[in-house]
């Protein structure tokens, strides 16, 4: 805020600095003028001086050829007179030369009038900008530290302007988006820090039976074979019993852990394919990546638009992490009453085997080497093409790899 003012104080005073030098070069320029009158003035001396009968009778003088001189005759002191006049003695007789020096008052009266509207207009248009832009953003510098900080709570106001309204509305969905994923996180932390407490619990039992069961064998208190082998099957039911927990814990585990929400509607599939070849048009350019999008018909699908731009998305992310740079392509497909959109990469070094485990939770192939991931983008890409009532489905031919969504149309 304080850099703008200093940028308006001199741009203002920059404009009424040049309103002051227009105005010493236009009275300049009039003093030019007016000398010009002596100079004529000169010129009837002359005249005067060279003809005794127009000294005799000075009226005879043409003053068609002056542009300032109005009158010439003997001076007398009083005559009224309605220019400005000089004497100038010749031959001993005074003569009054009469002047008027041509002003054009209307034209500075109106130059002066429109610099002025000029510089009131500029400090309002200053003062406007100020107030409704730069002051309402100066307010809104601290909200992403704000968020950084975790400050999720206080809701944004929007400001009368509205110059910021769709800015300050997503700025506030962020928010909510970052609180409500706060929240889920801290709830999905109370439930597994719960589970695990009651998991402990329950295998705690099977397991201080196993032990017992083990203390007495390994000190001969069973001393029968009858006993002996009650002991092992006590041992070997106590150990299904644990499995069964480390089973359910597995199950847990491979859960839906992500709320996804989807809002199926109807899109063009051109809609979707602008946003993303324009990005990455210009972001494979930068890493020097051939990147080549077939032709395709502008078919109507029923689907989610922000969500299927967003599986795009991250299907053109794996194939740029996981690629070898060279090729990336996107091409379309038909099957049945769907669409088929198919992400190409060259250098994908994936086993065939692993095809069928990409799309799981926290998955990462053999090809993931040193490259950091947490192993759920394609996964969210399953979840949001089956909200989607679509499917995705990956192939791998020598070096290709390819990555196929499935869209309904409508």
């Amino acid at each position: 805020m304080n850099r703008f003012r200093k940028a308006s104080f001199l741009i203002i005073v920059a404009e009424f600095l040049i309103i002051l030098l227009l105005n010493v070069i236009y009275f300049t320029n009039i003093r030019e003028t007016e000398r010009f009158y002596l100079v004529e003035a000169e010129r009837v001396v002359r005249i005067l001086e060279s003809d005794e009968s127009i000294r005799n009778n000075p009226n005879k003088i043409d003053l068609s050829q002056f542009n300032n001189i109005k009158r010439v005759s003997v001076f007398d002191s009083s005559e009224i007179c309605n220019y400005d006049y000089r004497v100038e003695e010749v031959e001993g007789t005074l003569y009054r030369i009469e002047y008027q020096v041509e002003e054009n008052k209307n034209t500075y009266i109106m130059m002066n009038i429109g610099m002025l509207a000029g510089l009131t207009l500029t400090i309002g248009v200053f003062i406007y900008i100020g107030n409704r832009v730069i002051k309402p953003f100066d307010k809104m510098t601290s909200l992403t530290e704000e968020l950084a900080k975790g400050n999720l709570s206080t809701p944004l106001k929007e400001e009368k302007s509205r110059f910021f309204g769709k800015f300050l509305w997503g700025m506030d969905m962020l928010r909510e988006n970052l609180e409500d994923s706060k929240s889920k996180n801290l709830e999905y932390q109370k439930e597994k820090k719960t589970m695990l407490l009651s998991l402990s619990h329950d295998i705690k039992t099977p397991l201080s039976a196993i032990q017992l069961y083990t203390k007495a064998l390994s000190e001969g208190i069973y001393d029968t074979e009858e006993k002996k082998q009650e002991a092992l099957s006590g041992i070997l039911s106590k150990t299904e019993e644990i499995k069964g927990y480390v089973n359910e814990i597995y199950t847990l585990s491979r859960e839906d852990f992500m709320e996804l929400s989807v809002n199926v509607g109807e899109v063009y599939l051109k809609d979707v394919m602008d946003g993303i070849t324009a990005y990455y048009k210009d972001k494979l350019s930068v890493l020097h990546t051939k990147f080549e999008v077939e032709e395709y018909e502008n078919a109507l699908l029923s689907a989610d638009k922000d969500r299927l731009v967003e599986s795009l998305q991250n299907l053109m992310e794996n194939a740029i992490k996981y690629g070898d740079g060279h090729s990336i392509g996107i091409s379309f497909g038909e099957e049945e009453d769907c669409k088929l959109i198919t992400v190409t990469n060259s250098g994908c070094s994936l086993e065939e085997g692993e095809l069928n485990n990409i799309f799981d939770s926290f998955y990462r192939g053999s090809n993931t080497n040193n490259i950091q991931g947490n192993g759920l983008g394609l996964y969210i890409v399953k979840q949001l093409m089956t909200k989607m009532d679509g499917d995705v489905f990956a192939e791998k031919s020598d070096d290709i790899f390819r990555v196929t969504l499935v869209v309904r149309k409508v």
